[in-house]
């Protein structure tokens, strides 16, 4: 309609302004809120166009980046009471490359303190609810962006994933969340340019609109090493494709557990899940129930997550103890206690995990398993202790379904499949992982699912 003219900029931003403020103080997603900005930016928008100007993609549409995302001159607090006041005077890359492509900046989307565990409450801005539930979580650490998307609040959001931040608030908010390979999007500023575990992606109701803004997202940038040097536009193209005699496994659940592995999972994501494998043969694909060896992969991503919180945040713990909640002072110390020889195990055996991976992934094209092993909880709880009573050792453990995919490095996507049957039902989505860099083969298989089920087409009330 934008591109049409059927819709002026500002009109299409007065509709999202008036969604916001009808529904936000409800879920409290969007944090810091810039409407006066947005209606200026879209009205100067609407002259050059009515000039003669052609911007970008993405002109016209709103953007509220997550608040870990560094944005010059707006408030970004990364969830801390110590940044509560913080006002950066540079942009994150991807504010620089959204801006450039025409989005329009209406405010910051909530987040965990410093973006720790997938439950999105902090001191500075409070709890973010759950539209299907609003005493329910909704994920994290992406989870203010989620329920914005969800709640209709913004068209798309941006996001990052450490452990499956952005596909654990895709599942529980019934909205896709794709994390894309290392190196599509690039990541600036950040204290090690060289990692791999964190990554920025999309989050959109759609498989198509997540596309969309990835396909403004991706792409090299000469301040990010590891930047792929390949266009995102690529992923705009429509994603239709033929299905039949690809191979993809399936990781089912049997008996409280993921097969083969020491991973519970809740049965009521698994009694979803069994019933979505015959989507997958209806599409023509050959579905074998197996996986991939992953022996090791949480202690690679338990020694690189604390050593990742030694490099970021390690001088605040010295000097801001009593600021730092404790599932954050604990990672941060834990990282602290590694050594050399721990350090250099835990790369080998990425290392080795990447190559099983890899030929795993040479016999089957997707790898189909849970996001994550719960379905949404209490949002007064901030993480699951315990799954078919089995206690679990630590506050991310519930999220070992998708961050031992992060430890392979491939791309990886969360659909909706669809809901439990509890009293409100609640989302439930499908993990979908590729072969390494295939990410558009990801975001076609995700479509075609999508297609067939529609789960992701049911809407919350709220919104």
């Amino acid at each position: 309609m934008l591109r049409a003219r059927k819709l002026s900029a500002a009109e299409l931003m007065r509709a999202f302004i008036a969604q916001v403020e009808r529904v936000n103080p409800k879920v409290n997603a969007i944090v810091t809120f810039l409407p006066e900005e947005a209606l200026k930016a879209a009205r100067a928008l609407d002259r050059r166009r009515a000039r003669g100007a052609s911007p970008g993609p993405l002109a016209g549409l709103p953007i509220a980046y997550k608040d870990m995302i560094v944005t010059r001159g707006i408030r970004t607090t990364f969830g801390s009471p110590i940044y509560a006041d913080n006002v950066p005077g540079e942009d994150h890359v991807i504010v620089e490359r959204l801006k450039g492509a025409g989005a329009i900046t209406l405010g910051k989307t909530n987040t965990p303190e410093f973006a720790a565990g997938s439950q999105t409450f902090n001191p500075v801005f409070g709890t973010t609810r759950n539209p299907w539930d609003l005493d329910k979580t909704c994920g994290g650490s992406s989870g203010g962006a989620a329920v914005a998307v969800a709640c209709g609040m913004l068209p798309f959001a941006d996001g990052s994933d450490l452990g499956g931040s952005l596909r654990n608030p895709g599942n529980f908010n019934n909205v896709v969340g794709f994390r894309p390979t290392p190196g599509r999007v690039p990541y600036y500023p950040t204290v090690d340019a060289w990692a791999t575990l964190s990554v920025l992606g999309p989050i959109a109701r759609s498989v198509d609109d997540a596309a969309f803004l990835f396909s403004a997202m991706a792409g090299p940038d000469p301040r990010s090493p590891i930047s792929i040097d390949d266009a995102g536009a690529r992923f705009a193209r429509p994603l239709g494709r033929d299905f039949r005699k690809v191979r993809v496994a399936w990781w089912g659940v049997r008996d409280g557990r993921l097969e083969g592995a020491d991973i519970p999972v809740d049965a009521r994501v698994a009694a979803v899940l069994r019933e979505r494998r015959r989507v997958l043969e209806d599409l023509g694909c050959i579905v074998e129930d197996a996986h991939p060896d992953l022996e090791g992969a949480d202690e690679v991503f338990h020694v690189l997550r604390a050593l990742g919180f030694v490099q970021r945040y390690a001088g605040l713990l010295e000097k801001h103890r009593a600021r730092i909640k404790d599932t954050v002072a604990w990672n941060i110390e834990e990282g602290l206690k590694l050594d050399g020889p721990r350090i250099a195990r835990a790369l080998a055996l990425r290392s080795d995990i990447y190559r099983r991976m890899r030929e795993f992934m040479q016999r089957h094209e997707f790898l189909c398993l849970p996001v994550n092993q719960v379905p949404p909880f209490p949002a007064s709880q901030p993480y699951v202790a315990t799954i078919n009573g089995v206690k679990l050792p630590n506050y991310f453990a519930w999220m070992k379904t998708a961050y031992c995919i992060t430890v392979t490095s491939h791309p990886a996507i969360s659909v909706p499949a669809g809901f439990t049957t509890d009293p409100k039902p609640l989302p439930v989505g499908l993990q979908i992982v590729g072969r390494y860099r295939d990410d558009f083969g990801v975001l076609q298989m995700a479509h075609a699912f999508e297609q067939e089920t529609r789960a992701g087409e049911r809407r919350p009330a709220i919104g």
